[in-house]
């Protein structure tokens, strides 16, 4: 097998970006724009566009929410290739790819919770809040198994155990340039949680890499998440897409929207008789960070 730190860069083969969201809530502006960016990549290179719904969160997602997802591209005229993907129907490779991740001692159990975060006093910060401090980390094997009997954990990954398996990585933006991966930043972030038993961060790039995505259109929100899905693909042999993280869709306030921003929404707009064709020239050029 390829040692993790030779991971491929970049891809050579039919060009294949997605749309992935989560149907916990109606889509808006900013993800037309993000979704048709990703269609227009791929139809301009002959290459495919993938559809996948990222429903792992059963606490928030909703069946109503993913029929509207299917409506609202079906009316912005964004056609896929293959069948819709669910991340709710994968839980057994997710669950192979974290066994992969613990039996390389790169995974730990961990029985924090968030205010145990917050409150630990060693806790460094991060541009969006408290990172983990490590306190799981080194439990001993017995306590972490006695808990373990009792508790459900989450699992987390041990960052700089990995990057010193796989030594240093870079990764591509179109827009930015070559990145030096840099995963320390975020901490040990979980990959599994307690409830559903993987995590955002694991659960993409295996899904990325099973449906054949070449290249990553998303918003630049995410482009810090990009150092840690780099180090995940190295130490799973999954090979590293080009990345296109564009600016973010603003309100008439000049904040990013959100999907609680009703009126927002391609539904509303739908509703009020907007074409799809205005709403699609209302983007702008989509530009990078």
């Amino acid at each position: 097998m390829t040692a993790p730190h030779l991971a491929v860069e970049t891809v050579d083969k039919l060009l294949t970006t997605r749309f992935a969201p989560s149907p916990t809530g109606r889509l808006h502006r900013g993800h037309a724009a993000s979704a048709h960016a990703a269609w227009a990549l791929a139809r301009a290179a002959g290459g495919r566009f993938v559809l996948r719904i990222e429903d792992i969160d059963t606490t928030r997602c909703r069946p109503e929410f993913e029929a509207a997802i299917l409506a609202d591209l079906a009316w912005l005229g964004l056609d896929w290739d293959g069948p819709v993907w669910r991340q709710s129907q994968r839980g057994p490779v997710y669950r192979e790819a974290l066994d992969r991740l613990v039996a390389m001692g790169l995974a730990y159990p961990c029985f924090c919770t968030r205010a145990d975060i917050a409150a630990a006093a060693s806790a460094p910060h991060g541009p969006e809040g408290p990172l983990y401090p490590g306190t799981c980390r080194g439990l001993d094997p017995a306590t972490s198994a006695a808990r373990q009997a009792v508790e459900q954990p989450a699992w987390r990954l041990d960052v700089a155990g990995a990057l010193a398996r796989t030594g240093p990585l870079r990764w591509h933006d179109a827009h930015a340039g070559w990145q030096a991966a840099d995963p320390l930043a975020g901490g040990d972030i979980v990959i599994a949680r307690r409830d559903i038993g993987t995590a955002y961060a694991l659960a993409v790039v295996v899904d990325d890499a099973a449906q054949g995505v070449t290249d990553v259109v998303r918003g630049v929100d995410l482009f810090a998440a990009t150092h840690v899905q780099v180090l995940l693909q190295a130490l799973l042999g999954l090979p590293t897409p080009r990345y296109h993280h564009h600016g973010l869709v603003l309100g008439a306030d000049g904040k990013r929207l959100a999907k609680r921003d009703a009126g927002e929404t391609l539904a509303a707009l739908r509703a009020a008789g907007v074409a799809p064709a205005a709403v699609l020239a209302g983007l702008g050029p989509l530009t990078g960070r």
